[in-house]
């Protein structure tokens, strides 16, 4: 998988890095949060898969920028549960049961619905940021840039929840989104599921103009679960993978 211009890639418990640019001209206030989604993604989709072991050194070469942010970055991903360190090796990935798995799911399609269906039409407006948004994930599905679509899906999601105007509900839900796994992103049944989301996020838009957030919470409540059979089809071999490791 490509990360803009850098692919993270795993052999066994060493992380290997192919790197054709660097981060190091961003501003310091967003490095850490770009190093941070960019090993976030590469756990949550399965390309470092469950077991395998990060280097902190490994990965600031890679990236181009010194170990600092890259170690945070890596204790804010062990607080939220990706990661568990190791003495003296890195920071290794933490497996998640099929358990863990569904229960994520249940509780963000909940709470997600229930922001949803609390939207305040008024702070909504015409929808031209979420429109805009929608074909930024359009586009980005379309040319198969996976980290694109992961980063413009999770802003749409972020805007689209915000305007329900609760920081708690936003804060939780952004959590398990963050947390929740989306193995087989890039298998053939994963693209599928990108190209069908594209015309959900449109019509989400559509729903809202029109004013009907029961309409919306609905379609959302799909448009999650739509993940859970691509992340149920992968997870058993990513887990059997992980089991070879130990």
């Amino acid at each position: 998988m490509s990360l803009g211009s850098t692919a993270i890639v795993h052999t066994g418990n060493e992380i290997l890095h192919s790197v054709g640019g660097s981060l190091h001209e961003r501003p310091d206030a967003n490095l850490r949060t770009t190093v941070m989604q960019r090993i976030r993604l590469e756990i949550v989709s399965g390309k470092a898969g469950p077991g395998v072991v990060l280097s902190v050194p490994a990965l600031a070469k890679a990236l181009g920028v010194s170990t600092t942010p890259v170690r945070e970055a890596l204790l804010e991903l062990v607080r939220n549960g990706l990661l568990e360190p190791m003495k003296n090796r890195g920071f290794r990935v933490l497996p998640v049961s099929a358990d863990d798995l569904n229960d994520l799911a249940r509780m963000r399609v909940h709470l997600e619905a229930l922001a949803v269906s609390s939207i305040q039409l008024e702070r909504f407006g015409d929808g031209a940021r979420l429109r805009e948004l929608a074909q930024a994930i359009a586009d980005a599905a379309r040319q198969s840039d996976v980290q694109a679509y992961v980063t413009n899906d999770r802003t749409f999601h972020l805007e689209l929840i915000s305007l329900a105007g609760s920081r708690y509900l936003t804060e939780m839900i952004m959590y398990l989104r963050d947390n929740m796994r989306i193995y087989g992103l890039e298998s053939e049944v994963g693209r599928e599921q990108q190209l069908r989301s594209v015309d959900e996020h449109f019509e989400l838009v559509a729903l809202l103009s029109r004013g009907d957030k029961a309409g919306a919470a609905d379609l959302i409540s799909r448009h999650i679960r739509g993940w859970v059979s691509v992340v149920s089809t992968n997870a058993p071999v990513l887990h059997a993978e992980a089991k070879t490791r130990e």
